[in-house]
């Protein structure tokens, strides 16, 4: 095309587009020539209305592929943030729906965080763009019409696992007969029913205590320790850690922070102090403990989730730009040195272990350098007061366990392979 000789046109289409458009729509449709627009050729349908700004459009003039997956996001794991991950790798925006309290009680029992803790999380994540509050637990077909004509849904997406109802049916059925779903591999290892698993085997209701920062302070269930029956079954690879990476350093002249901790059973107020601290630099560094560490300043039953799983829950947090995988509990020079960093910073709200006394100052050295600081954690929730949740109700979550590991069982007993990662 000319576009120099046809400048009228193009400014015309700029300003006003739905008059052109319907100019050479009824062109096309009545089969007339288009000499009379100066050889400008009438454009292929759905080429014209991406260009008429119907459709939202690639960088290449394609439309964007626009991917929906729902779920309950309770007690949010590297599970959920993998499976976002890939159903984000199947289009180009991911929408994601959290199911509503109302709706884990009536289909699965009680959930451990409330709607506002699972939106934070859900939030948080690095490949969730758009976020649909109180989404049913079934595919209904007033909500699959409200999710394919309001927010332009192309697929609808869940994992390889069943999704029933309570009376047995599929929760992703007329998504299928419409031919507008499609299916993600499920990351064995965890699942929430498996932590809330291991909090209630781990630790009895009847020995634990609490500190006055709301540590957990018990022995471990002798019985269900020996049956081993809620050791992690995760088997991290160097891939998984590759997918979950932005795989970017900072650049030369960045203001590195850096923050460390155990980061266990990721929570909402972990995404809020990692979003605080971002705020105060270009490049935030997370420091994650080693298991021994957490077990030795917080005691038994810390850490819930090992180092390799908090690891990847933090990083798939989208203000976090890279973590030291066993990170040392002293910030000492060298490290300060070799990382770059800038700022040290630490939450207001932490747990330790009441019979640990006199230990030394980990932030001695940022502290001399005057290159430390105290951020005022924006929510008081810890992994300690997550778990209580669960304990305080534990005969209701020994309920729902109990159901949700006949499912469980019986789909690792007729799985198949599932291409995917």
């Amino acid at each position: 095309m000319h576009y120099e000789s046809n400048s009228w046109i193009w400014e015309g289409l700029y300003y006003y587009p739905h008059l052109f458009g319907g100019l050479m729509l009824t062109a096309a449709l009545l089969g007339l020539s288009t000499s009379y627009f100066t050889g400008l050729g009438v454009p292929h349908l759905p080429f014209l209305w991406s260009d008429l700004g119907i459709f939202p459009k690639k960088k290449n003039g394609k439309k964007r592929i626009r991917v929906y997956m729902d779920g309950c996001f309770d007690l949010m794991h590297y599970g959920h943030a993998n499976a976002l991950r890939q159903a984000k790798a199947l289009g180009d925006e991911l929408v994601v729906g959290v199911v509503s309290d109302e709706e884990i009680i009536a289909n699965k029992g009680p959930p451990v965080l409330s709607m506002e803790e699972r939106l934070a999380l859900v939030s948080g994540l690095k490949w969730v763009d758009e976020v649909i509050t109180n989404a049913p637990y079934e595919i209904t077909e007033k909500f699959m019409d409200t999710l394919f004509n309001e927010h332009n849904i192309d697929y609808i997406i869940h994992g390889d696992d069943p999704c029933l109802l309570p009376d047995g049916t599929d929760a992703y059925a007329l998504a299928k007969k419409a031919g507008r779903y499609k299916q993600i591999k499920r990351t064995e290892g965890v699942s929430s029913t498996d932590i809330v698993g291991r909090i209630l085997s781990y630790v009895r209701v009847p020995e634990v205590s609490q500190d006055h920062n709301g540590s957990l302070c018990g022995e471990p269930h002798k019985e269900s320790q020996s049956k081993g029956a809620h050791v992690s079954q995760f088997l991290p690879t160097s891939r998984r850690i590759v997918q979950f990476s932005n795989g970017k350093g900072p650049a030369p002249n960045a203001r590195v922070v850096y923050i460390d901790g155990a980061f266990d059973l990721f929570h909402a107020g972990h995404v809020e102090i990692l979003k605080s601290a971002r705020q105060l630099g270009d490049f935030l560094l997370v420091g994650i403990h080693t298991d021994q560490i957490v077990s030795e300043h917080r005691g038994n039953p810390h850490p819930i989730m090992h180092l390799h799983e908090r690891s990847l829950s933090v990083l798939a947090c989208r203000y976090v730009d890279e973590v030291i995988i066993g990170a040392p509990w002293e910030v000492t020079t060298d490290m300060i040195t070799t990382f770059n960093i800038s700022l040290v910073v630490r939450g207001t709200v932490a747990e330790s272990n009441p019979l640990l006394t006199g230990e030394n100052d980990p932030y001695k050295v940022p502290k001399s350098m005057g290159i430390f600081r105290l951020l005022e954690s924006p929510k008081y929730i810890t992994t300690s007061s997550v778990a209580q949740r669960i304990m305080a109700n534990h005969e209701a979550y020994l309920k729902r366990n109990a159901k949700k590991a006949e499912s469980e069982k019986k789909y690792y007993a007729q799985k198949k392979y599932v291409s995917g990662d």
